[in-house]
């Protein structure tokens, strides 16, 4: 029923699940008139739009490099994040302004059992889908999934935080209290949407990749055991769920250009199977030691090239 590919099988789920959420929560909302059902109907409209952007731009960015697009087509995931986040923002501000309106003019009479319901429905509905999307956002490296989970988890905080104030107004009759959570959540929501801005415009702007992946990278060439005089100008970027990185390879001097390719395929080899989503380009340079007659004694000279390796220019 659902595509092989773990991505697309994954952002497909998720408009399934969250059409159907949307579906029934619209209902509710028309017949409690909740503003707290509303505010939740609403996010459930939005994931739907937002899982259906992260199906396009999930296909998109699978596809292989091609003459317009040679680094390929990872930053359509870039892109959509930042879109996701930039809905999340607008949204965030009509539930202030609507439920600060209700506010201002007074509630109207609720149903607050329908709401109790569909409210508990959802948060268990939305944990058991942002559990799934966190999952294979992982498994893929992907952002656009790792938004998508971060729709859905919203969804468990808002729809118990509104789901408990349902439940005090049944027991104490304090209905102005529904759309004053409502405020309290679309606080929540900016605060998470400009978390997003900030990681997607990270990528657009080439931000280098965190730490602990480029000492994954010194790890790898210190551990291929190669002879080698070290690498510097290590540089690095995201492009979706790519990474993208090169640097500057110091060989012998007296090696031949297969002997040194040979090397260079090995660490991208290497370095590809040990970072998920890594793509390397290694640069060849000579060794600029004052004395290098060849690889046999550039092979035997351990000491300087561990050291060399840990240490980027």
């Amino acid at each position: 029923m659902f595509p092989s590919n773990p991505k697309i099988r994954a952002a497909s789920i998720s408009i399934v699940a969250a059409v159907l959420l949307a579906i029934i929560k619209f209902l509710v909302a028309i017949t409690s008139g909740s503003m707290a059902v509303l505010a939740s109907a609403v996010d459930s409209l939005l994931d739907i739009v937002m899982s259906g952007v992260n199906l396009i731009a999930i296909r998109h960015a699978d596809q292989p490099a091609d003459e317009s697009h040679p680094f390929g087509h990872g930053k359509f995931e870039t892109l959509a994040t930042l879109f996701q986040a930039l809905v999340i923002l607008a949204t965030g501000g009509w539930i202030v302004y609507e439920a600060g309106n209700r506010l201002y003019t007074g509630t109207q009479s609720l149903d607050v059992d329908q709401g109790i319901g569909i409210l508990a429905f959802g948060a268990l509905a939305a944990w058991g889908i942002s559990r799934y999307l966190k999952q294979a956002a992982i498994k893929t490296d992907s952002s656009a999934l790792a938004a998508d989970a971060l729709h859905f988890r919203m969804d468990i905080f808002s729809n118990l935080g509104l789901l408990g104030g349902m439940l005090v107004i049944r027991w104490f009759d304090l209905p102005w209290l529904d759309p004053t959570l409502s405020i309290l959540v679309a606080a929540y929501i900016l605060s998470e949407a400009f978390k997003l801005v900030r990681h997607a415009l990270h990528d657009m702007l080439d931000h280098e990749l965190p730490e602990e992946i480029k000492h994954q990278v010194r790890e790898v060439i210190a551990a291929q055991n190669l002879p080698l005089a070290g690498f510097h100008n290590l540089r690095t970027r995201r492009a979706g769920s790519r990474k993208i990185m090169d640097f500057h390879l110091e060989v012998c001097s007296q090696m031949s250009v297969k002997e040194a390719h040979d090397i260079a395929d090995q660490l991208e080899e290497g370095i590809e199977r040990a970072i998920l989503g890594a793509d390397v380009t290694i640069h060849i340079e000579p060794c600029t030691a004052g004395h290098c007659p060849g690889t046999s004694i550039c092979a035997q000279d351990k000491s300087r090239i561990v050291h060399s390796v840990h240490h980027v220019k």
